[in-house]
């Protein structure tokens, strides 16, 4: 990819700051490819480590230099998602994509809470919601990357073609694939104030232990996802039907710490609740209100996935 696309490119005399400029761009799109901000920012951090390994002949002959890194940086998460299918076979429970709080609420997990590099955050928009990375996890590495480089990023099926090594029609059906698996997943949205309010509503019934509340919030298919990566206590596989949900959360409000208190919070720009432990969140609960209901509640415990929500 050689021409200027847009907004955001740079040209050849730009100088470091204007190249590392392009790493928000880059973080948000690797972080949409792969669902974890860790292996976005290794993604981010060897296309900067490929740039500077040319000799500065090499850089300065490329036209657009952010175009060039945008390229590298897909063909890197191509890769990944490549082998992440092999690797999450051997992941212990389900794989949930990883959690993100409020842009002003980023932590870099060392003591003290410091605040993340704004060049490394994502921003939050309906492309980031949780229960849209899940369906992003049943596409092919090729389909994801098409989607989310033209239907998000508004690349062109030439440029997309270019990197995943596949002619522009067939990038064009690969990203038309993709469009109708999100549409024939997603029905219409449920207003952000009425979906804040139902996660309200049952974090009340929750804590009081209403069970006749819980299950009038839960849609009778909802569906509960754990993921601990087998470094917390967790279920290890999905609970079917808004009766078990709702035993379930009864039981886990029965067993609760002493220490622990549940705060709504923003997950993925969406209405969500953490668990902070004397401070600490150990739970991120992220949902997927439907109607009037819940249809999906996605529980993510594993540690490596909470570094942003660090709070002490």
């Amino acid at each position: 990819m050689t021409t200027p696309s847009g907004p955001g490119h740079v040209r050849p005399d730009a100088g470091l700051d204007a190249i590392m400029s392009e790493r928000r761009q880059l973080i948000n799109i690797a972080y949409r490819l792969l669902g974890t901000l860790a292996e976005a920012e290794d993604a981010v951090q060897e296309t900067y480590a490929r740039w500077y390994a040319m000799s500065e002949q090499q850089r300065d002959a490329i036209v657009s230099p952010g175009a060039w890194l945008t390229t590298v940086v897909s063909r890197i998460c191509l890769n990944v998602l490549g082998s992440a299918r092999a690797r999450r076979e051997t992941y212990v429970g389900e794989w949930i994509p990883e959690p993100l709080p409020e842009q002003s609420e980023w932590s870099t997990g060392r003591p003290g809470g410091t605040t993340a590099d704004p060049a490394d955050r994502v921003t939050l928009d309906e492309s980031v919601n949780l229960a849209f990375l899940v369906v992003l996890e049943s596409m092919t590495p090729a389909e994801r990357v098409a989607f989310i480089l033209h239907d998000v990023f508004c690349h062109s099926f030439a440029e997309v073609a270019e990197i995943v090594g596949r002619t522009p029609a067939a990038c064009r059906q690969l990203a038309s694939s993709a469009r109708r698996r999100i549409r024939a997943s997603q029905p219409p949205a449920t207003p952000p104030a009425q979906r804040a309010g139902i996660v309200r509503d049952f974090k009340q019934a929750w804590e009081a232990k209403d069970i006749d509340a819980l299950v009038g919030l839960l849609d009778p298919g909802a569906t509960a996802i754990a993921d601990s990566g087998g470094l917390a206590m967790a279920f290890l596989h999905p609970i079917e039907g808004g009766e078990q949900i709702a035993h379930a959360w009864i039981e886990i409000a029965r067993r609760r710490p002493g220490g622990m208190t549940f705060l709504e919070r923003t997950v993925n720009g969406q209405p969500g609740l953490v668990a902070q432990l004397d401070g600490v969140t150990v739970t991120v609960y992220a949902f997927d209100v439907v109607g009037d209901r819940i249809k999906h509640i996605w529980v993510v415990r594993n540690p490596e996935k909470l570094r942003l929500w660090t709070t002490g």
